[in-house]
């Protein structure tokens, strides 16, 4: 693959999106840029049908497919108003990509997490996994939580995104996705993962969570398995019909 001739339209399409959204941050711009060159997969270990006849199709459309095909969920509660709904039925599918452009396309229109109202949620999950404790994929999982002051929850987001789709953390096969929880004093990232039991795994997770986001040994990284959200009362998701 031409990654040169990809990096320049991408880094074109980058500067008009940038001029749209006042972000003068070229730096930052130039790294998203390279970590996107890295996203491509070969799918020699993936052997569904249906994931190979996408990135054959993508491939022969002049495309770069990624190792996985994700999806963009949102959750929203207007507060002081009881809700009528299930918090399940209030997940709504925002867009699904596969490819590095169609991630790109798809993040250059996405609002940024400080123009976001409170509270609300974010969800990056693979495709076919939905956001819920009760998911297949997540029921015998857990997450850790991170919490940032909301000034630079964003930039955080933004590098954990890059780090998922691109398939850089560690035991990428037992991650199911990624949630920003954006609250009214503090911003929550939190990343999701098949097996809570599975210790290495946890920890690996922990540690590459914390290199990729080059976090200062100030924050401290919370492991909550997804059982233990279920029987807290005070969670978010367990007092959406309280309002």
């Amino acid at each position: 693959m031409d990654f040169a001739a990809e990096k320049k339209e991408l880094e074109t399409n980058n500067k008009v999106s940038n001029n749209n959204n006042n972000n003068g941050n070229t730096d930052h711009t130039q790294q998203v840029l390279d970590s996107l060159s890295s996203f491509t997969s070969d799918g020699n270990n993936n052997t569904d049908r249906e994931a190979e006849e996408r990135k054959a199709r993508d491939l022969k459309a002049g495309l770069h497919p990624l190792k996985q095909k994700f999806v963009i969920w949102y959750t929203r509660r207007t507060p002081g108003v009881r809700n009528q709904t299930s918090y399940e039925d209030n997940i709504k599918k925002i867009v699904d990509f596969s490819t590095i452009e169609g991630f790109w396309v798809c993040y250059c229109h996405l609002a940024r997490p400080s123009s976001l109202p409170s509270p609300t949620d974010l969800h990056l999950f693979k495709d076919g996994i939905r956001p819920l404790w009760e998911d297949s994929a997540n029921c015998n999982g857990g997450k850790w939580i991170i919490r940032f002051k909301k000034v630079v929850s964003g930039r955080f987001w933004e590098d954990l995104v890059l780090a998922l789709v691109g398939d850089q953390l560690d035991y990428g096969d037992n991650i199911c996705g990624a949630v920003l929880s954006i609250r009214f004093n503090e911003d929550i990232l939190s990343v999701w993962n098949r097996n809570a039991s599975d210790h290495q795994a946890v920890m690996a997770l922990r540690d590459s969570i914390k290199r990729h986001l080059k976090l200062p040994h100030s924050y401290v990284m919370e492991y909550k398995p997804h059982d233990a959200s279920l029987r807290d009362n005070s969670s978010y998701r367990n007092t959406w019909l309280r309002g």
